[in-house]
């Protein structure tokens, strides 16, 4: 095939500045670059709103392109997020986001990168996420955009945008799959290590991770002691008496101080050692024995609960991004 009839590269821009969470712009590209060693026709580059260097929020100096130096059209824009994002849109960024998503077939955000597409106008009528930690705000901000508060991505035309952070491989692994189909996102997903589709949402992350640290020393130690056995006996009568408190007032301080009940807290710290069980080769029933879960039924009813899929769906989470 000579050069006159081989087919163009898709330009992946991604649009860094001062601030910005280095994963936010390593992740898509390490997704797009690895695709392109697979055969897939990528060009990803990284821009700024000025050119030069531009450092990241863990000190990382990236060296950008200037977003007025680029040549032609974009095949696909990646706005990625920073810790200040919601908070302050750095100069320059916002006028770049614009100029670049004129010149874009779809434009994507990662993380609070949405907030920098929300003050473009980009989202305006459409559906969005962000980070969870900053949905209600982005919500509160730009009222006129349907913010999806638990979705790992969402797209709306050719506008995409993800959670927080790692997200953003799950989008890209998903941009590459319509792009050059599920095998080739398949083997991108193999060759980082990756799920090729979360299931659930932005909830699956770690329930010790996602739980206010309580005020409450002996509830704190309860709360440790499941985390360490989640397999062992947490009813609420043993709960109580191991906190030395009555099954009301343990009641009482879980829903005041974790949001949740008591039999609530200790299933979902459960569902998580059952997905990491799964996820290290266990059969259904070892993951529903070991979690405390018991039997692979009820294994089963609190998967599609809460993850909406069943246990074997789950495992065979390298097939497609596809919900």
């Amino acid at each position: 095939m000579s050069a006159r009839d081989r087919p163009l590269p898709r330009t992946v821009a991604v649009l860094a500045y001062d601030g910005v969470r280095l994963l936010d712009v390593t992740a898509p590209l390490e997704v797009f670059s690895t695709a392109a060693g697979l055969g897939a026709r990528y060009a990803p580059t990284v821009l700024s709103p000025h050119g030069g260097p531009v450092t990241t929020s863990a000190g990382t100096r990236l060296l950008t392109d200037p977003v007025d130096g680029l040549a032609g059209r974009v095949h696909t824009l990646l706005v990625p997020g920073s810790p200040a994002l919601p908070q302050q849109m750095p100069p320059g960024l916002v006028d770049a986001v614009r100029t670049l998503h004129a010149a874009s077939w779809r434009t994507a955000s990662v993380c609070t990168g949405a907030f920098a597409l929300a003050e473009a106008g980009l989202l305006r009528g459409r559906r969005a996420t962000t980070h969870w930690r900053h949905t209600a705000t982005l919500a509160r901000r730009h009222p006129d955009v349907d913010v999806h508060h638990d979705a790992i991505f969402v797209q709306d035309g050719r506008i995409h945008s993800s959670a927080g952070v790692s997200a953003g491989l799950d989008l890209s692994l998903a941009l590459v799959e319509a792009d050059e189909g599920p095998d080739l996102a398949r083997e991108v997903a193999r060759d980082l290590v990756v799920f090729l589709q979360r299931p659930g949402g932005q909830s699956q992350f770690s329930v010790a991770a996602r739980t206010p640290a309580p005020h409450n020393g002996a509830l704190g130690a309860l709360l440790r002691s499941i985390a360490a056995d989640p397999a062992a006996d947490h009813s609420l009568a043993e709960l109580a008496d191991r906190a030395g408190l009555s099954a009301r007032h343990l009641t009482r301080l879980f829903h005041q101080e974790v949001r949740q009940t008591p039999g609530g807290y200790v299933e979902s710290v459960r569902l998580e050692a059952a997905r990491s069980l799964l996820d290290s080769g266990e059969s259904v029933t070892s993951a529903a024995r070991r979690s405390g879960l018991g039997s692979d039924e009820t294994l089963r009813r609190v998967f599609l609960r809460h993850l909406g899929v069943t246990p074997s769906a789950y495992r065979a989470r390298f097939r497609t991004t596809a919900p």
